[in-house]
Order: C-alpha cells, then sequence, then structure tokens
C-alpha cells in the first residue's frame, strides 16, 4: 500500500512549536496550495493543508520558516479522529511531512527582493560570485568532483 503526498506551497501562517509531555518538538503550520484551474471568477484559489513534522525536523522549521515562506513538503496523509468538548465526533486530515524543503531565500518574500530577483532589489553584482565577468574560470582537475 501507499500513502505519499508532495506538496509545494506557501505558508499560511508562522509555524507553531509545541513539545510533548516527553519533551518531543512538534510543530504545526498551514500551508496554502494552489489550485491548478481557476474559478468562475477567474480567480485561482487555494487549498489549506494542515502539515505536522516532529523531532529535529519540527525544531528546524519553527526557526526558519515564515509566514509566506515557499516550501516543498513529502510525507504522508493522516486522518485522525477526536471528541470535542460538545462530545461529538470531529476527523481531521493532516500531512505528516518527512522532509520539507525550504524553496527560496529567507528573505525573499519581505517585500527587498523583486520579482524575478531571488537576491533581493538592489543587489551588486560585485556580491555574486559567479556572476559573468569574461574572465575564464581557473578549476584544477583535481577541485572535479568527476
Amino acid at each position: 500500500m501507499i500513502n505519499r503526498v508532495i506538496l509545494v506551497g506557501r505558508l499560511a501562517q508562522d509555524p507553531e512549536l509545541r513539545y510533548t509531555p516527553n519533551g518531543v518538538a512538534v510543530t504545526t503550520f498551514t500551508l496554502a496550495v494552489n489550485r491548478r484551474f481557476t474559478n468562475q471568477q477567474g480567480e485561482r484559489e487555494a487549498d489549506f493543508i494542515n502539515i505536522v513534522t516532529w523531532r529535529q525536523l519540527a525544531e528546524t522549521c519553527a526557526n526558519y520558516l515564515k509566514k509566506g515562506r515557499l516550501v516543498g513538503v513529502d510525507g504522508r496523509l493522516q486522518i485522525r479522529s477526536y471528541e470535542n468538548s460538545e462530545g461529538r465526533r470531529i476527523k481531521v486530515a493532516e500531512v505528516v511531512a518527512d522532509t520539507v524543503q525550504f524553496l527560496e531565500p529567507a528573505g525573499a518574500r519581505s517585500g527587498t527582493a523583486a520579482e524575478g530577483d531571488p537576491f533581493g532589489k538592489g543587489r551588486n553584482e560585485m556580491d555574486d560570485p559567479f556572476a559573468d565577468d569574461g574572465k575564464p574560470i581557473d578549476i584544477s582537475d583535481d577541485d572535479l568532483p568527476f
């Protein structure tokens, strides 16, 4: 049997880090994933999917992710249920992440980066060590991995 979910989207809010009574870190966040089609008004809709991470991955997500960050999530779908305070049975669908990939630089959504400019508006070409200055790059054969 296969239970695999792969998503790419933006965080709808900052992650929430908690610890279990045994001291295990757990972080939850909601991922906004755009649908491939538009609605009748021509607007693109999104699905808001709950994500759960555990242990070291949970602490990493809590420390480095913020609302609006673009991430890739690979994990499994989990359906759980609980009884609320009114005695009603509630079902919850969430993705338990095995990996979370940060897909853009940390400051890219802060308003400093221009569309199509992942390094931020106004950066000097001298800041980019890979900028094409017209000179050949001197690399010895010992430095190549192949």
